[in-house]
């Protein structure tokens, strides 16, 4: 290989190593864990909240730095001086369908907006296994999985070097880092589940794959470990 190349490769492999993401949504349960997981990464977690008394916090669980931004207004500013965004914000199931608009569409429309305005490319977003197939979802999920289904599509569609992590039913169990993957989507699931803090592990994981750009999949609690499985795609 020509030393340009070499030279080209070297540069690209420290610029996945080490770098700095945005996590929006970093105070809702799965966004928590996602800074902790950054934490104990070779990455830095620069926690987006929106209310003041949440930086402490973040910082307490390994933010490296705290943004003060809201989902609802201009955000852009967040994205200045990062490497990449992992976008985990959600509207939570005690809001009506305007908030469900708003965050979970609007919200992550901007943020992919906002990272290709500012030259960061890498963007990994949390979506939600049945968003597939929004009718299939039943009427009181279905605004939630349309939300879901529609900002995929819409970031789907842009120049960014996305991953979109569907998970199934969360559960609040321990970590196992034990996971099944599929990017065809599964077929049925029965009373299977993943934790929260595998979901963020997997977020985590697949920023510095390559192999996972362009890609779509869903997520269990599995067998295999995590990083093999992530291989598999």
């Amino acid at each position: 290989m020509p030393l340009a190349g070499i030279l080209l490769k070297e540069t690209k492999f420290e610029e996945w190593k080490n770098m700095k993401v945005l996590v929006i949504g970093a105070n809702g349960q799965v966004g928590k864990q996602i800074v902790q997981e950054l934490a104990n990464s070779q990455h830095e977690a620069i926690a987006m909240v929106r209310k003041e008394e949440q930086v402490d916090k973040l910082k307490e669980l390994g933010a490296a730095d705290v943004v003060l931004a809201d989902l609802e207004q201009d955000f852009s500013s967040a994205f200045d001086g990062v490497d990449a965004a992992i976008f985990a914000a959600g509207s939570g199931p005690s809001t009506g369908a305007d908030k469900t608009l708003t965050i979970d569409l609007w919200g992550a429309a901007k943020a992919a907006k906002y990272a290709e305005e500012k030259g960061v490319k890498r963007f990994v977003q949390l979506g939600s296994m049945g968003s597939a197939d929004p009718d299939s979802g039943g009427e009181e999920m279905k605004p939630y999985l349309v939300a879901k289904r529609t900002a995929d599509e819409l970031l789907q569609h842009t120049g960014l070097d996305y991953t979109i992590v569907r998970p199934g039913p969360l559960s609040d169990e321990a970590k196992t880092a034990q996971i099944e993957v599929s990017a065809q989507g599964f077929s049925s699931i029965g009373e299977r589940s993943i934790p929260r803090a595998d979901v963020a592990h997997v977020l985590v994981e697949v920023l510095d794959r390559p192999n996972t750009y362009g890609k779509t999949f869903e997520v269990l609690q599995g067998k295999n470990e995590a990083g093999a499985e992530l291989d598999s795609l």
